[in-house]
């Protein structure tokens, strides 16, 4: 089973969206995926609830399960804001890969840096055994904050996977319950090309974990 980790120690800044897109992209392949929702706020677990039975299956973990789902292809978790000490330990340490989503503000900036050097310390990290990657969420290109975030992530040295613009797709996408790759291609042209190299990212980390 291959685990995708999304975490920010930041609220808001777009994990959800990172969780159910990324779910909803491997179950169009026919993969049995598992959407974990360690948030309080149960935001990927609302989305999944309103899922419609026509499309590809996505199934629900229960975080508080020991065991982890071993028929599972993909397990995908959401985390929540302020994920920390043992609790990030242990779920850096289940993870194949971390994706990391941060917004141009110059507060998620600043909480970030934060994060990153609390990761830069766990043991799976530091020795490999877990990658770690950016991905700039809700980016209005060619404005100061953009820029301001790119070259943030760009010093981080960590890999940055792709920009994902501010879109009402992915609004509309989080009411219905669907992915963007559960929507008509033509209506998230733009959307599946930025998505592209951060997909490309996460089975190459995965498989490089479960060789």
């Amino acid at each position: 089973m291959k685990n995708i980790l999304i975490a920010n120690s930041k609220g808001g800044s777009g994990k959800t969206t990172l969780s159910t897109n990324l779910a909803g992209y491997f179950a169009t392949l026919g993969g049995h995926v598992m959407l974990s929702d360690l948030d309080r706020q149960q935001s990927s677990a609302q989305w999944l609830s309103r899922r419609p039975p026509e499309f590809a299956p996505i199934h629900s973990h229960n975080p508080r399960s020991k065991e982890l789902p071993f028929n599972a292809d993909w397990l995908i978790t959401d985390s929540p804001a302020g994920l920390r000490e043992e609790k990030l330990s242990e779920a850096v340490k289940q993870a194949d890969c971390v994706i990391v989503p941060i917004q141009p503000s110059a507060f998620d900036i600043g909480a970030v840096r934060s994060f990153l050097d609390i990761l830069a310390e766990e043991k799976a990290i530091r020795k490999n055994k877990t990658f770690v990657a950016l991905v700039g969420m809700r980016i209005n290109s060619r404005t100061n904050s953009a820029a301001m975030l790119a070259d943030f992530m760009e010093q981080t040295g960590l890999p940055v996977l792709t920009y994902l613009r501010n879109a009402q797709v992915y609004a509309t996408a989080a009411e219905q319950g669907i992915s963007l790759f559960d929507m008509r291609p033509s209506l998230v042209t733009q959307d599946l090309e930025q998505w592209e190299p951060l997909l490309d990212w996460v089975v190459e980390a995965a498989n490089a974990n479960n060789a």
